[in-house]
């Protein structure tokens, strides 16, 4: 797992009726690593981000894709880890720095539009709520994926079984994109912060070459914000899936983009909260025949 999950000693009580079945115990456990990841682009400091380190550089893509920085294949040439090390003079790994391909305009790094992303709030800091709302390259509203909803129930407990650092933490959000007309789920993120599992699936999907990512779906392990249906909007995914519920804002977002946001997805139930076209019922099709 390495800089992943951390060992720590821990303190168990588990309290019983009275003090005579009140249990302690001592032991190692697993936790979530969250170490800050400094997000450079042309030498210039963008943002600091909360994350669990791994696929830096996917978490750094989605990012900007979802800043609209970038938008297409060929716009990022490089990224590299640069500046950040210990009192040793080890590498961090927690400074990576972005190069953009000539012609792509660098975004606006002064000091009123850097934001700093917790891992439970990615967007806090931002200049003004105006700041917020980013325009997407990818539009999804005419994009004709119907997917049986049988199909879309079964996604949020194969996004469980394949959270490997889940089992062994409990304490990461997960993300994963699939293919709306086979099923196929293509990749699976875990990471502390909800916002930083999307951009690594995202920033994966860039690097196959995939965007706009026509057809598929984003399934998530929590609630559906605003913040993650811009994301998927600014990818050109045309259907969120989530496991809680979604914000108003999110549900706002996604019926004036033509997206379909479905939450409180447990077991073969759903809410459809927009885009209800989208998710195909033909077992009532059928009846109402």
């Amino acid at each position: 797992m390495g800089r992943i999950t951390a060992r720590k000693r821990i303190t168990r009580i588990t309290l019983g009726e009275n003090s005579a079945d009140t249990t302690l115990s001592r032991r190692e456990d697993l936790l979530a690593v969250e170490e800050p990841l400094e997000i450079r682009v042309g030498g210039s400091s963008l943002s600091i981000t909360m994350r669990t380190p791994g696929h830096d550089f996917d978490l750094a893509t989605g990012f900007l894709i979802s800043e609209g920085v970038v938008a297409d294949a060929g716009q990022i040439t490089a990224i590299r880890y640069c500046a950040g090390v210990t009192e040793e003079g080890e590498n961090t790994f927690n400074v990576l720095d972005v190069t953009l391909a000539k012609g792509v305009a660098a975004p606006n790094t002064n000091l009123e539009r850097n934001f700093y992303m917790t891992s439970s709030c990615g967007l806090c800091g931002k200049a003004s709520i105006d700041a917020v709302r980013t325009a997407s390259h990818h539009a999804v509203a005419h994009d004709p994926l119907v997917i049986d909803a049988a199909l879309l129930a079964s996604f949020p407990d194969r996004l469980r079984a394949g959270q490997d650092v889940f089992d062994k933490t409990g304490g990461l959000h997960a993300a994963a994109l699939f293919d709306g007309r086979t099923g196929e789920m293509l990749v699976l993120r875990e990471d502390v912060g909800r916002h930083n599992a999307v951009d690594k699936v995202i920033g994966w999907a860039y690097g196959e070459g995939l965007l706009p990512l026509t057809g598929m779906v984003l399934q998530v392990s929590g609630r559906a914000s605003f913040e993650l249906t811009q994301k998927a909007s600014m990818a050109g995914i045309p259907i969120l899936a989530a496991v809680s519920a979604p914000s108003s804002l999110a549900v706002d977002l996604a019926e004036e983009s033509g997206m379909t946001v479905v939450g409180f997805m447990r077991g073969r139930s759903m809410v459809v909260y927009a885009g209800e076209q989208r998710v195909a019922v033909p077992a009532l099709a059928e009846a109402a025949r």
